[in-house]
């Protein structure tokens, strides 16, 4: 069992940065995949950021690629995305989500059913 809390959102201006964390907690924690997604209003949620449980793989959308990146420290067992030059497109819930297939996340990474554990999430607002 994974349990997952984010953190760090708020509300920004156009043009700044904010970073998330995803603390997790659990034995097992630092042998998941975790990723980021989103869900703006009256949209589905959708895939951010991935990386692999060490760190070595990372695979980001297009629309956030080259703004956001995302990194995790495992003594912690906590991931960040760090989102720099925010749009007021990315205003959205963003949730962390935890994988321990990596197989299916490295092929799949924008697939919701191939995550095993959700947070509740945590709000980011970039007004304009």
């Amino acid at each position: 069992q994974v349990h997952l809390v984010e953190s760090g959102g708020g509300l920004v201006q156009a043009g700044g940065s904010l970073r998330l964390s995803c603390a997790a907690s659990g034995r097992t924690a630092r042998n998941y995949a975790m990723a980021w997604f989103r869900q703006a209003p009256g949209k589905e949620r959708e895939f951010a950021a991935v990386i692999s449980w060490n760190g070595g793989y990372s695979y980001f959308a297009d629309s956030v690629k080259g703004r956001f990146t995302i990194s995790r420290d495992n003594d912690k067992s906590t991931v960040y995305l760090q989102m720099n030059d925010l749009k007021s497109e990315d205003t959205a819930v963003y949730y962390c989500a935890a994988s321990l297939s990596h197989s299916t996340v490295v092929q799949s990474p924008d697939r919701r059913e191939n995550y095993d554990y959700w947070g509740q999430g945590t709000q980011v607002t970039v007004s304009s």
